[in-house]
């Protein structure tokens, strides 16, 4: 029997034990804080209960415009009671936590608590304890990257780790960083309430991200009151003892009575004995892997956020899965990051998959594009849906479709169409054959793909 032993049971360990003890092996995984790791307890998971309970608080806000209105004590003033939002994010992360461990001990699967260290290819130490294996999966993850000149206190300048400790929510807010985590957390603690001022580098907000659906976002951003300062980055950031002062490099300041730090990520590699048995490190500290989550030391792999692939827990579990597949013998298909579907959890959603509108305006990918506004849409109409869209590529000759964005509500399961068509290959042509219901948002989709089909030659 094959002895798989993995660090980390967040989604890129805990899947991969799983599909391990399916195969067969015996399986322990070593965890230090729970199993499912930062992105069940501290990162993903509570991020979106509390962008749930924002949405929501959106939803009740503006139901006068559909004609709900509340009685004397006012349905539309609401009133956000993070002593008990903040606990019940809190609760909800522990119960995933405790199911998915539940889950796996129901297979078989040994869990250790503790800190796992490399003291050879083949050997795991766990405090005194010494674990020889066959195969060695490393997903130890990554942790909030923090300035010198804006070092977290957990009370008044935070990383997101923090939020969930807080029992009020905070007046006036600073966001630093606009990438999807800033954009997120910006986002939903308006709707909660805050005043909120977002800090962005770069001359837009989610620079990485379609450039279309930033800009439909900042203009949601904006219209909701928040203030998007541009092209400039947090010098330093002060707790005045009632709040915050944040400098910025443009010579301006800012005052708040919090700041939230999203500055990026570090790989928890540190102390686990990777260099000493020849598991290379790139110049940030990411475990390099190849696509089957091979590092350069046999019979050792790495999956999630240590690898620096693509940080999404989907991805995680993937390269979790595919390493167990390649290093149990089964038939396997290398990661493909093509294929990968991402949201930005803000409200309206942003979803996207494969091809991007920028590798065909720089001419990387020949291909075709059609952008259908959201606002023509009978069933966003009759939700009061007016920011958004679906946007397809296809390639230009065949019609196969190579990508997708869209911009809405629950663009993270109406992008599950897209990925199917880009994963199987799918053409506009077939999508357009295809029944949507009427009226749904996802009628966009098929609309779209018929804007993209071309008339048969004569």
């Amino acid at each position: 029997m094959t002895k798989v032993v993995i660090i980390g049971g967040g989604p890129g360990g805990y899947e991969a034990a799983l599909v391990a003890a399916q195969l067969g092996a015996d399986v322990t995984v070593v965890d230090r804080d729970g199993i499912g790791g930062a992105c069940v307890l501290t990162d993903c998971m509570p991020s979106k209960t509390l962008i749930a309970t924002s949405v929501r608080n959106t939803y009740v806000r503006e139901a006068h415009e559909l004609g709900i209105h509340g009685s004397e004590t006012g349905l539309n003033e609401t009133d956000v009671d993070m002593a008990t939002v903040n606990p019940r994010v809190k609760r909800l992360a522990k119960a995933q936590s405790e199911d998915t461990s539940a889950r796996l001990v129901k297979e078989g699967i040994e869990i250790i608590p503790g800190e796992g260290r490399m003291v050879d290819p083949r050997i795991v130490a766990v405090g005194d304890r010494r674990i020889h294996a066959d195969v060695v999966l490393l997903a130890t993850g990554a942790h909030p990257r923090e300035l010198p000149t804006a070092q977290p206190d957990g009370e008044r300048i935070l990383t997101w780790r923090h939020l969930y400790d807080l029992e009020e929510l905070p007046e006036r807010l600073i966001v630093v960083g606009s990438g999807v985590t800033g954009a997120e957390f910006a986002n939903a603690y308006q709707a909660l309430g805050s005043d909120v001022s977002l800090v962005s580098s770069r001359d837009r907000v989610m620079p990485t991200q379609d450039a279309d659906a930033a800009e439909v976002l900042e203009g949601v951003f904006r219209r909701q009151g928040m203030r998007v300062l541009s092209n400039t980055r947090a010098e330093s950031v002060t707790n005045t003892g009632d709040g915050v002062e944040v400098t910025l490099t443009d010579g301006r300041t800012v005052e708040g009575s919090h700041c939230l730090m999203t500055v990026g990520m570090i790989p928890n590699t540190v102390n686990l004995g990777l260099t000493e048995i020849g598991v290379h490190l790139d110049n940030g500290g990411f475990i390099q892997v190849d696509r089957v989550s091979r590092t350069s030391t046999p019979g050792v792999y790495a999956a999630g956020d240590c690898t620096g692939v693509n940080m999404l827990a989907s991805v995680a579990a993937m390269q979790g899965r595919i390493a167990m597949w390649h290093a149990l013998g089964e038939a396997v298909s290398p990661l493909k990051m093509s294929t990968v579907a991402a949201t930005v959890f803000t409200h309206p959603e942003l979803a996207s998959v494969g091809t991007t509108e920028e590798d065909v305006r720089s001419g990387r990918v020949d291909a075709r594009v059609v952008n259908l506004p959201l606002d023509t849409n009978p069933r966003a109409k009759m939700h009061n849906t007016r920011d958004g869209f679906v946007k397809l590529i296809c390639r230009q000759h065949t019609g196969i479709v190579l990508g997708g964005v869209i911009v809405g509500p629950r663009a993270s399961e109406l992008i599950l169409g897209v990925s199917v068509a880009v994963q199987q290959r799918l053409t506009v042509d077939e999508i357009a054959h295809t029944f949507a219901v009427y009226p749904s948002l996802s009628g966009s989709v098929t609309e779209a793909a018929r804007s993209l089909m071309q008339a048969s030659p004569e």
